[in-house]
């Protein structure tokens, strides 16, 4: 753990020269995109796991998990909007009602290791023991699978969720495990995968790079792009000098490279923005000894300039969050329920007769996030809250609110927490239950209300009843004065204008689908 006091001015001046060292050497055993036959993309953090069932997911596990393992159906979209498609792995999948469905795997698809065939066996393996896991809410729906034959089976739902195939099979979830090297391997894992099945194979070094290369037993349809090299580039900036350096042809970009390239592109570039399907907040820990005054916490949120953030952090490019629930989905709220004004937070403060306050605000040691950090501390001095800043490495930071990882989450604070949804309100909702206080719920708050109409959510097809539903929900989550409400980042990429660049509709890159444009 590092801890950071620099002014605004020189965390740009460290982050500039380190950026340009680190971008001028060359990334060892990485051919770059030179070769038509190599795609070089940018992962911007290291992976701790590539397991679905205990993983952080997102970008970049599920980019590389789309690359080596099963699953029935893909992401795919019909004018501009996210569906589901069958994936190569299928010769069908069809929903045959509200609660059933049935899929046909591909005979003959293999399992690396010498553990056979990818079968139904495996499809009912992977999902019973999703439905167990630490992503359990993407099954919630998820009843069993009943086995037909050695290839087919049927899915059966305990109630309609017509999320179900975009939001759980489709996203990261929904990959297909091996029954039988994952029970060898006591039925975890991180990095190394027991068995995998697609088009690539993959070989991972720490903090450097992901190398895809063709799976010589991989019989399904063959990529466009012969080989993928997936460079390891955390340093915000850096990820854009290496794309105008030449050395990646698809990289994720920073809100200020974005103001930055909106004014004039690189020559033969494009800008693709992938989704806002993001919530950022601040988190307060309301079980914390300095914290469990609601009032202190009220404090706080009337403390912080959302707008402030948007502008000095995101230049401008970030959306206003007002929840949970992302843009474009039913549910989004249009306003918070509390307002920037110092001197009521002050009020509050002293209403609760606290003075000399110190915090510590634990960060993603990242451009962006340090510098919300840095306006967030500034906003809490002037109420008189003093803010240590820590930034930490995604490691021991997606550790930190986790009981089974250590003690953190004893003295944890304040931090900004950044989560992925997919395309439908219940799934940013699903981390606040009450099973997941400890596990994802860092706020460690429940509320009898908020489990009933999370189960109502789930059942409920009515749109305007489900708006309804999941206004409510984030009413609840302000009330605790446990958040913070910050950004909708928007995911963007820049990439060559002769590559064709596929995406999800939460900002992961679908590898196998980029094609020369």
């Amino acid at each position: 753990m590092t801890h950071f006091t620099p002014s605004r001015r020189q965390f740009l001046q460290m982050l500039a020269y380190g950026g340009a060292t680190t971008m001028l050497g060359a990334y060892p055993g990485v051919s770059y995109s030179a070769k038509t036959d190599t795609l070089t993309v940018r992962f911007d953090r290291e992976m701790e796991s590539l397991d679905p069932g205990y993983y952080v997911g997102g970008h970049p596990p599920n980019d590389v998990n789309w690359c080596i393992m099963p699953a029935l159906v893909h992401y795919g979209y019909k004018d501009g909007r996210a569906v589901w498609v069958p994936s190569p792995y299928v010769e069908k999948v069809v929903v045959t009602d509200s609660t059933h469905i049935d899929f046909t795997l591909k005979p003959g698809l293999k399992w690396s290791g010498g553990f056979g065939e990818v079968t139904a066996e495996d499809v009912a393996y992977s999902y019973d023991r999703m439905a167990q896991s630490e992503w359990k809410g993407d099954f919630v729906a998820y009843e069993r699978v009943d086995i037909k034959d050695r290839h087919s089976g049927t899915i059966v739902l305990n109630q309609p969720f017509s999320p179900f195939m975009t939001a759980t099979l489709a996203s990261g979830t929904g990959i297909i495990t091996c029954k039988q090297a994952m029970e060898k391997a006591g039925d975890r894992y991180t990095i190394d995968v027991p068995a995998t099945c697609g088009p690539y194979v993959h070989e991972h070094k720490q903090a450097q790079y992901v190398r895809m290369r063709p799976n010589p037993d991989w019989t399904g349809p063959k990529p466009a792009f012969k080989n993928i090299d997936c460079v390891f580039v955390t340093q915000d900036e850096a990820g854009a000098l290496a794309y105008e350096a030449g050395e990646l042809d698809c990289a994720k970009i920073t809100s200020n490279a974005y103001a930055r390239y909106q004014k004039k592109l690189p020559p033969n570039s494009k800008l693709t923005v992938a989704g806002a399907l993001q919530y950022m907040w601040l988190g307060l820990n309301t079980e914390h000894p300095k914290l469990k005054d609601i009032r202190v916490r009220r404090a706080i949120q009337h403390a912080v300039d959302q707008n402030a953030i948007i502008q000095g952090a995101y230049s401008g490019t970030a959306e206003p969050s007002y929840g949970v629930v992302c843009p474009g989905l039913v549910g989004k709220r249009d306003k918070a329920g509390y307002s920037y004004d110092p001197a009521k937070a002050r009020a509050l403060l002293k209403e609760a007769g606290v003075s000399g306050l110190k915090l510590s605000l634990r960060t993603l040691n990242s451009q962006e996030r340090i510098l919300a950090a840095q306006i967030i501390q500034a906003n809490l001095g002037q109420v008189g809250i003093t803010v240590e800043v820590i930034p930490l490495d995604s490691g021991p930071f997606w550790e930190m609110g986790q009981e089974s990882k250590g003690d953190t989450w004893k003295d944890l604070q304040l931090w900004i927490m950044r989560y992925g949804s997919g395309p439908d309100p219940y799934e940013p909702v699903q981390w606040f239950v009450r099973d997941q206080v400890g596990v994802w719920n860092w706020e460690r708050w429940s509320s009898d209300e908020f489990e009933k109409l999370y189960a109502e959510g789930i059942a409920e097809t009515d749109p305007e009843k489900r708006h309804r539903i999941y206004i409510r929900m984030q009413e609840i989550m302000e009330d605790t004065a446990g958040y913070v409400w910050l950004t909708h980042e928007p995911e963007v990429f820049i990439h060559r204008a002769d590559v064709d660049a596929r995406f999800a509709p939460s900002g992961e890159m679908l590898l196998t689908y980029f094609k020369p444009a």
